[in-house]
């Protein structure tokens, strides 16, 4: 029997999607199947310097858009670390910021998707959050979460 390589190894993952950005389309795509289909995706850092190969980190930066516009930013965490949470909501709105120029109709914003894959458990403290590895965190009101601003900045996580 042949040995797979382990897709949430840093380098494995950006080879992978780097490589072959048709797959990491059926990925994203497979994960969020209540939205519409990817139509772009860009990787913006496709090329593995020999410098990360021995460094702490390999950074795969991922930019897709749906048909409708909304664009995604999809990472992959493997190492737990106090502030990762905190980068990926920068990431967040700094690609929700980034869509409109001066001037321009806030009408024109789409949805701000973070689609982080998490090669963890990130909620452990109940058996609902250790049964539950796939959550949505959006826009709503601390007492009466039925009560949305929408889902226009989202935050997908996606535990191992």
């Amino acid at each position: 029997m042949t040995d797979l390589l382990d897709p949430t190894n840093d380098y494995v993952f950006k080879r992978l999607f780097a490589d072959a950005p048709d797959l990491l389309v059926d990925l994203i795509n497979d994960l969020r199947p209540d939205l519409p289909d990817i139509a772009s995706v860009e990787v913006l850092n496709p090329t593995i310097e020999a410098s990360e190969l021995t460094g702490k980190y390999i950074i795969l930066d991922v930019l897709a858009r749906d048909g409708e516009g909304h664009c995604y930013n999809v990472e992959i965490q493997v190492r737990r670390y106090g502030a990762w949470h905190k980068r990926g909501l920068f990431y967040l709105a700094r690609t929700l910021g980034l869509q409109l120029g001066s001037g321009e109709d806030y009408q024109e914003l789409r949805a701000s998707v973070g689609l982080h894959l998490l090669d963890f458990d990130l909620f452990t403290e109940t058996a609902a959050e250790r049964a539950q590895a796939v959550w949505r965190f959006e826009m709503r009101d601390e007492r009466q979460p039925k009560v949305s601003l929408g889902n226009i900045l989202q935050m997908n996580l996606i535990e191992k």
